[in-house]
């Protein structure tokens, strides 16, 4: 009996108290404790059991959600599912409750309280405050089997008449819903994106959406982010006509948007003297209107983007700050860039506007729902006359012609946009002329690589070859960053990296650059020798590969079945490759031509023997699509085509 006893105390000491009794948890945790999983591949780290989120609204718009979540661990990967993690801000938003279960597959529980919980900060790159902060629980080292759950309980005033609910993330989930509670004489309109129109389930004033079983969501390559392609319910809170509180907040329209923004930030870009000095200063040397919006764009690029956000509860994640206040501290984040600009035109009697975007998904921002919280990023609109023309400017109803530009991307000159914002929805903050606003798409040929090569090759198979890129568009800015973000040690040494992985047994003797930033074209020269680059058999067969060097375009796996879209980017590749053959050496056996046309891209490539030299032309062309999941496979020997012709080899006899 005392062996019993001692080997008990031992369990309960090494469990950290997964001993506790069934009935100290809540009946939700032991029934879907208890539920079977579907039968999930082994690429499933973890499985959501229940999702659940119970929100009211009072006619004040004090916001009270209730959220329940538990997760089955699956993997040993899954264990870093096993958390809680809820976000609250400072004199705004604030954690109630929050309490968490482990149970372990032999039954045993583990209670996590209060003194569980860890109270931490986000700070992010790049991110000098926050009011925002988390409290989470995390559970140690969970066994594989295990269900981590948790609910908790956030009160928060909140700043719009608008809430929004992702039914899953990348993870499977067997039950996902959110449920409404409105006071009377409000209505609730739900809109659901990414999956079939869901009915709501009406209570009195309490609407329910639910949706079961949804699939593991593997990341895929060239497809869009995570958040713009699982099922989301965007959901719009509607008090009667003049009730007060949020009536003011209730987005009918991106115009009502636009006139939210301006009030919200009304006076924030005052031209102050010290403003219009900096102003003149800039524009002092300028030509004409173009030339003064670059150089206030130039200079408000190198402005260091440090994020403070503050008076979360009122705004302060979207309100920016003071332009004087930001020139004055030389940093901000994307909105008091954008500002500053924005002050900085006012000066030179430039108009200018705000424009909320979403970086990083062009697919992401859904005309359809009025709301500023489908945006991350902010950009800036210059309203121009008819002589200033650039690929980004665009045509706005009652506004007129708007150039657009990002000046928080160093790497991208006025007149470009950053792929990553092309082609998206956007919100143009212009007060009552504001409305949503669709981004340009730059043409493949402004997004381009030219690539030319001279190359002598000897009868031992040694390669010699000056390398040349001209690259313009978005490959200007990749190279651009590359160069920007690495010390010159870490570029160079990447620039090894790609050479030697692309040309067999690659040696660089020689490298060098030069970025013509206003074009946005970035020329890199490469000199490089390959000793053993072509095979000599039989001492009188050389073989080798005329193009030298594949370019970079998509690449795609072997996938049973694509289950996202896939992304494509404008861009244009080109390659002309000179190969001077080694004497006493001609043709045997001549790579064959290659041609391959689709309503989304094109390749061509063609050899030619002239003179005691082997020619390549090689071009690839894409439009910028997005494509439905059930064109993968096409998509997939498209590229692999280009690069199995790229791949040929050339067959030389000794004569």
């Amino acid at each position: 009996m005392r062996l019993c006893l001692y080997l008990g105390v031992f369990l309960l000491f090494v469990s950290g108290g997964f001993a506790k009794a069934s009935k100290d948890i809540p009946s939700w945790v032991q029934e879907v404790s208890s539920r079977a999983l579907p039968a999930y591949s082994g690429k499933v780290p973890a499985a959501i059991l229940l999702e659940e989120q119970q929100v009211s609204v009072d006619s004040s718009g004090l916001m009270t959600t209730k959220e329940r979540r538990a997760v089955k661990v699956l993997t040993h990967e899954g264990k870093r599912n096993a958390e809680a993690t809820v976000h609250y801000f400072r004199g705004g938003r604030r954690v109630k409750a929050l309490r968490a279960w482990l149970v372990a597959p032999n039954g045993f529980v583990k209670t996590y309280e209060k003194n569980s919980i860890a109270d931490l900060g986000v700070f992010e790159q790049m991110e000098l405050y926050s009011d925002i902060r988390v409290e989470q629980i995390k559970a140690d080292n969970p066994e594989v089997g295990a269900v981590f759950a948790y609910e908790a309980e956030v009160e928060e005033k909140t700043l719009f008449a608008q809430d929004e609910y992702e039914f899953q993330n990348n993870l499977p989930v067997v039950e996902s819903r959110y449920a409404v509670t409105v006071p009377p004489g409000w209505s609730v309109k739900g809109t659901v994106f990414n999956h079939a129109p869901i009915e709501p389930a009406v209570d009195g004033t309490t609407y329910t959406w639910k949706l079961a079983n949804l699939p593991f969501r593997e990341r895929e390559a060239h497809s869009p982010s995570l958040q713009g392609s699982v099922p989301l319910l965007a959901v719009d809170l509607l008090p009667p006509a003049g009730a007060p509180g949020l009536t003011s907040t209730c987005f009918r329209s991106w115009a009502d948007v636009s006139r939210w923004y301006a009030s919200l930030s009304a006076g924030q870009d005052e031209v102050t003297p010290e403003l219009a000095a900096k102003s003149r200063e800039l524009t002092s040397n300028a030509k004409g209107e173009y030339d003064k919006i670059r150089a206030i764009s130039e200079y408000v690029q190198k402005i260091k983007y440090v994020a403070i956000e503050m008076d979360e509860a009122h705004g302060g994640g979207y309100k920016p700050h003071a332009a004087s206040l930001v020139l004055r501290k030389q940093y901000g984040d994307c909105k008091d860039k954008a500002n500053l600009m924005r002050s900085l035109l006012r000066a030179a009697n430039i108009e200018s506007y705000l424009i909320a975007i979403y970086s990083g998904d062009r697919t992401f921002v859904r005309q359809e729902w009025p709301s500023p919280s489908q945006f991350n990023h902010m950009i800036i609109a210059v309203r121009v006359s008819d002589g200033t023309t650039a690929p980004t400017v665009v045509q706005a109803p009652s506004l007129g012609r708007l150039l657009l530009f990002d000046p928080t991307s160093e790497t991208t000159p006025l007149g470009d946009l950053p792929w990553y914002e092309q082609g998206s929805f956007a919100a143009l903050m212009a007060g009552d002329k504001g409305n949503i606003l669709k981004m340009p798409v730059t043409k493949s040929e402004d997004n381009g690589t030219d690539l030319t090569i001279t190359a002598e090759l000897a009868g031992n198979g040694e390669l010699k070859a000056l390398c040349s890129f001209i690259e313009s568009g978005h490959f200007a800015e990749s190279r651009r960053a590359q160069k920007l973000y690495q010390s010159p040690d870490q570029y160079e040494q990447s620039a090894r990296e790609f050479f030697a992985g692309r040309v067999k047994n690659a040696l660089i003797s020689q490298l060098n650059s030069e970025d013509q930033f206003s074009q946005n074209r970035f020329q890199l020269n490469v000199q490089l020798a390959s000793p053993q680059y072509g095979q000599l058999m039989q001492g009188r067969l050389l073989v080798f590969t005329p193009s030298v060097l594949e370019p970079a375009h998509p690449t795609f796996p072997v996938n049973e079945a694509r289950t996202e879209p896939i992304v494509l980017r404008a861009e244009t590749l080109r390659k002309h490759v000179r190969i001077k053959l080694p004497p006493g050496f001609t043709v045997d056996e001549m790579p064959q031509p290659f041609k391959q046309e689709t309503a989304w891209g094109r390749f061509s490539l063609t050899f030619e023997q002239k003179d005691g030299e082997l020619a390549v032309e090689e071009s690839l062309k894409t439009e910028a699509v997005t494509l439905s999941p059930d064109q993968y496979w096409d998509v997939k020997k498209f590229f692999d085509q280009f690069s199995g012709a790229d791949r040929q080899q050339a067959v030389l006899v000794k004569n």
